[in-house]
C-alpha cells in the first residue's frame, strides 16, 4: 500500500505513516531484520516530512529508536531537541531512552549527561532504569577510575565497623582502579554471587530487644500508629533471628545520622551491594554489586567482621521484610 500509494497518487496522512515507523522500530530489535528496519524506517520518515506531515510524538519516539539501535545516539538527541524547538512538541521519558542508554552502552558519559540535563529542563524526571544505566556508566568511565580511596588501615575499618554494629565502615571508599558493575544475587548464606564478598547482618541482645521494644511503643504513643509493639514483639519475636527497626535504615524521617544503619552495604573489601528489587512474596533478593577487583586480595587480610552473624535468608540489611511492614502499617 505504501509503496503503490504515489503512482495512485495518494496523500497519506500522520497515521499511517506513524503505524509504518512503530512496525520498523519494532523489528530494529531483531538481528535478522534490524538493517533492513532501519533503512525503510529513516525511508518512510523522510517520506513524511516530504510530503509536509508534521511528525507527533510518536512518530519522534519511533525513529529515535530506530537511530538508537543503528548507535547513532547524536542524532536521535538532536531529532528530540528539534521536536521541541521546531514542532512543539514535549517528549516524554520513553522519548528519552533510546539516545541516554545508547550513549551509556557506547560508555559515552558526557553526552549522557547531556540527555539527562535536556530531561531536566522539560520536566521529565529519571526513572529505576535511566539512573541505573547512569550510574554504571559513571563507574564505567575515566572518572571513576580517577577516584581514590582511604589508604586501608585494619584497626580503622574494624573499628568503625563494630561502632556501627556491623554495617558499612564509613570511611569511604577502599582501593583505586576500574570499577566491575553488574546485577547479581546473594545466596542463602548472605555472599554476593558476583564479587564473593560476604555481607553481614547485625542481631542484638536480650536487652537490646527490650530497649528496642520500649522505643516502638514510645513512638507508637507518639504517632498513633501502633497497636501494642511490645506485646507483638514478646509473641513473635522468637521467630526471627533478628529485627530490623525501619526507622534505622530511613524508613522514617530519612534517619541517617552517625550509628544508624543504611539500606546499600559496602562491604570490609570495598564492594557496595544496594537493593534493587524487593518482593516481600519472594525470598530472592536482587542486587547492584559494585565492586574493584583490584583490591579483593588486598583486603583478604581484614578479619574486621569476625565476631558478626551472617543473615540466613540472603537480605542484609533488608532481611525480615513482613516485619519491617508490620512495624510500618
Amino acid at each position: 500500500m505504501y509503496e503503490s500509494a504515489p503512482s495512485q497518487n495518494l496523500r497519506l496522512s500522520l497515521h499511517p505513516f506513524n503505524a509504518l515507523l512503530y512496525l520498523y522500530s519494532n523489528f530494529a530489535t531483531d538481528p535478522s531484520a534490524k538493517d533492513s528496519a532501519i533503512n525503510y524506517g529513516f525511508r518512510v520518515f523522510n517520506h513524511m516530512l516530504s510530503n509536509k506531515a508534521v511528525p507527533n510524538e510518536a512518530s519522534v519516539m519511533s525513529i529515535v529508536r530506530l537511530a538508537s539501535a543503528k548507535k547513532d545516539g547524536d542524532y536521535a538527541f538532536e531529532l528530540i531537541k528539534k521536536m521541541n524547538k521546531e514542532y512543539n512538541l514535549v517528549p516524554r521519558l520513553r522519548t528519552y531512552d533510546p539516545p541516554l542508554l545508547c550513549f551509556c552502552e557506547n560508555l559515552e558519559a558526557e553526552k549522557a549527561y547531556e540527555v539527562e540535563k535536556h530531561m531536566g529542563s522539560i520536566g521529565v524526571r529519571l526513572e529505576e532504569q535511566e539512573i541505573a544505566a547512569l550510574l554504571k556508566d559513571w563507574f564505567c568511565g575515566e572518572k571513576a577510575t580517577g577516584v581514590k580511596g582511604v589508604s586501608f588501615d585494619e584497626g580503622l575499618v574494624k573499628e568503625a565497623i563494630l561502632k556501627d554494629g556491623g554495617g558499612w565502615h564509613r570511611p569511604g571508599w577502599i582501593g583505586d582502579g576500574n570499577w566491575v558493575s553488574k546485577r547479581g544475587s546473594l545466596d542463602e548464606n548472605g555472599k554476593c554471587c558476583c564479587c564473593g564478598h560476604q555481607l553481614v547482618s547485625v542481631d542484638i541482645d536480650d536487652a537490646e530487644t527490650e530497649k528496642f521494644a520500649q522505643s516502638i511503643a514510645r513512638l507508637a504513643l507518639e504517632r498513633e500508629t501502633l497497636l501494642h509493639p511490645k506485646d507483638w514483639l514478646e509473641q513473635y519475636a522468637a521467630d526471627y533471628e533478628a529485627i530490623v527497626d525501619g526507622a534505622n535504615i530511613g524508613l522514617y524521617l530519612q534517619n541517617f545520622a552517625e550509628g544508624g544503619f543504611s539500606i546499600p552495604q559496602e562491604s570490609e573489601k570495598g564492594s557496595w551491594h544496594v537493593p534493587i528489587l524487593i518482593n516481600n512474596d519472594e525470598s530472592s533478593q536482587t542486587w547492584l554489586c559494585i565492586t574493584r577487583p583490584s583490591v579483593v586480595e588486598s583486603c583478604d587480610k581484614a578479619k574486621a567482621l569476625e565476631n558478626t552473624e551472617t543473615s540466613e535468608d540472603g537480605h542484609g540489611l533488608c532481611w525480615n521484610n513482613e516485619t519491617l511492614n508490620s512495624f510500618n502499617t
